[in-house]
């Protein structure tokens, strides 16, 4: 409570006061030892006879002259503390516009290293917050968009049964289906939201690569059954520090999209190369357009056969999470390959 009471002064008042503080009794202690020297230095009666002539003058004028430097010296203390100053206040206001939501990095230039620094940091702060920003407007819009389409859908049918306009089975089925698409939708949507949540704190914990897989590839082998579709292993015995939630959630995109795509096979690899481990997940399917390749990864792209168009990206994001990176290509013979690149816990700390 008396830290909050605490009188507050500006920060230029507090550097004049040190500063002109300082000067004022530097200059009044050598003026007072400038007498004491002389009186050391002469007899009584001498002194007496000095102070009467040459040293009274001399001590007039040396005090004058302190009086005289006092003055000066509090003049350039005052615009040397408003050096100092200027470019804080500057900041500060900068600062407040950017909590106003002015995410324009300023063109300021300092002189003192410190504070050019800081406005660096300022400006890469204000940068990063205007790229998260628009992101996020980005994804609203988007979500907005892709909400809208099954919603409409499950409207029209529902409409088409009260007014018997459809058969009720048939349009229940597809007021189902399309129920179905809103909720994965919607649980993709919360799950991108969490990760892109710059407040969100993950523990990592060493796992055994190779089991995490396995149960990834277990939890989709009933979907892959009914198009039947096998999996096969070719694994190296890995322990991974890692987010286990997020890993295993990125493997379970990238099986899912291949067991969408493949053709009767789904090949699912992890390697260690150098300071990083490769998972990699390739299908038999007919591979990836050419002009599809390069936005399979960017949010709410639906590729030919594509479902919500977030799978991938969620992928994505979860390898920036781990300071890796994920790639698709199509395989030299049939299929498609992802390969999701994740550094070892060490190089991690380096990045």
């Amino acid at each position: 409570m008396g830290s909050k009471n605490k009188k507050k002064t500006k920060l230029r008042w507090r550097i004049l006061w040190a500063f002109t503080s300082v000067l004022f009794f530097s200059f009044l202690l050598t003026a007072v030892m400038f007498n004491v020297v002389i009186r050391l230095n002469l007899p009584d009666e001498h002194y007496y006879i000095a102070e009467q002539t040459v040293i009274g003058r001399a001590s007039l004028i040396l005090f004058v002259l302190v009086g005289i430097m006092f003055v000066v010296a509090l003049f350039i203390t005052y615009f040397l503390a408003n050096s100092i100053t200027r470019p804080i206040e500057k900041l500060g206001e900068f600062a407040l516009s950017i909590g106003r939501g002015g995410f324009e990095a300023n063109k300021f230039e300092f002189q003192d290293v410190e504070i050019e620094n800081l406005n660096a940091a300022l400006n890469k702060s204000v940068r990063q917050i205007k790229a998260y920003d628009n992101e996020q407007k980005d994804f609203f819009q988007n979500a907005s968009h892709e909400l809208r389409t099954p919603l409409m859908s499950i409207k029209c049918y529902a409409e088409g049964i009260v007014y018997d306009l459809m058969d009720p089975k048939q349009a229940s089925e597809t007021i189902l289906e399309e129920t179905d698409k809103l909720s994965e939708l919607v649980t993709d949507l919360l799950y991108i939201a969490k990760i892109d949540n710059i407040t969100t704190v993950y523990t990592t914990e060493n796992v055994d690569l190779a089991a995490v897989i396995v149960k990834c590839a277990e939890r989709q082998e009933a979907v892959a059954d009914k198009k039947q579709i096998s999996f096969e292993y070719n694994f190296d015995k890995i322990e991974l520090e890692c987010i286990t939630e997020l890993l295993s959630r990125a493997v379970d995109n990238l099986i899912s999209n291949a067991v969408r795509y493949a053709a009767s096979k789904i090949t699912l690899s992890c390697h260690k190369y150098g300071q990083n481990v490769q998972i990699i997940v390739a299908d038999d399917g007919n591979g990836i357009e050419p002009e599809i390749l390069p936005h399979v990864f960017e949010r709410f792209y639906k590729g030919k056969g594509g479902n919500t168009g977030i799978g991938l990206s969620i992928v994505k994001s979860i390898a920036d999470q781990h300071k890796g990176w994920v790639t698709a290509e199509n395989a030299d013979t049939v299929g498609a390959k992802f390969t999701l690149t994740i550094p070892c816990k060490e190089n991690i700390n380096a990045v």
